[in-house]
């Protein structure tokens, strides 16, 4: 039928975690946008979850803020437990959180012999046992519905290494192996599981401060390594999102998929 959306989701409800801001904000919106059945804003600070949850809500579409902190499945159960009697059960699961916790950017260590071992756990914390608990406590809802689609956000310091970013480089890459590892188990249920690998999203700045920053030398040489000249958009990220949690991509499933502007090459 012309005119019919492929990327149709035909009511499904979803689940996305960090998106209170920046990506997470992006996809929640694009997956409302193409008929989510509601769709559940997970984040680890209330009022962004409340925010974007009224920006969905605008949109028509039913959504509920669900905060919590990935890291704690318990957190994780509650907000889950909650979002499903607001809005139903999901089928869509969208890991989106990461950075090195709730309130802290990654930044660059020293080298990782020079690291104090008790910074790992803020990468491991929410990059690797974050997607664990929430495929833990989603995916019992999925195989009773017979249906799902479960995506994470890694990182391309996963698919090729990071100096001075080791623990969240291995953080990552352990994220990406265990959906290709929850693929083969739950492929069976009519579920999918994928990632998708990154580079640098560009700031969330505006007007002057935008313009000074694309204009600065250490800009400049970022963005050289780039075969697209920008840093990623949101968008970018939520556009292939989108299309792994739609049925145009229901024989896809254990694929780590980079969005990165050409910063790496897939083999």
């Amino acid at each position: 039928m012309i005119g019919q959306d492929p990327l149709d989701l035909c009511g499904q409800v979803a689940f996305v975690t960090g998106a209170g801001q920046g990506a997470g904000r992006c996809i929640a919106l694009a997956l409302a946008r193409h008929n989510a059945g509601g769709v559940a804003i997970n984040d680890f600070v209330v009022d962004r979850a409340e925010a974007v949850a009224a920006e969905v809500r605008a949109l028509g579409v039913p959504a509920i803020a669900a905060p919590g902190d990935v890291g704690d499945r318990a957190s994780v159960a509650a907000a889950m437990s909650m979002a499903q009697a607001a809005l139903g059960p999901f089928t869509l699961l969208v890991n989106n959180a990461g950075n090195a916790g709730p309130a802290v950017q990654i930044g660059r260590t020293s080298a990782f012999w020079e690291d104090d071992p008790a910074e790992w756990d803020k990468f491991f914390r929410t990059n690797l046992y974050g997607v664990l608990n929430c495929c833990h406590v989603a995916i019992p809802t999925m195989v009773r519905e017979g249906r799902g689609r479960i995506v994470a956000i890694v990182s391309d310091a996963g698919r090729i290494g990071e100096a001075k970013l080791a623990a969240y480089s291995a953080a990552k890459a352990g994220a990406a192996g265990f959906i290709r590892a929850i693929a083969r188990e739950v492929g069976r249920y009519g579920i999918t599981a994928n990632a998708i690998s990154l580079s640098s999203l560009g700031p969330q700045l505006e007007g002057t401060a935008m313009e000074a920053y694309l204009a600065s030398e250490r800009t400049k040489a970022q963005l050289s390594r780039y075969i697209i000249r920008r840093h990623g958009k949101g968008e970018d990220v939520a556009n292939m999102a989108l299309f792994l949690c739609s049925d145009a991509a229901a024989w896809i499933t254990g694929q780590t998929y980079p969005v990165n502007g050409g910063y790496s090459l897939a083999q």
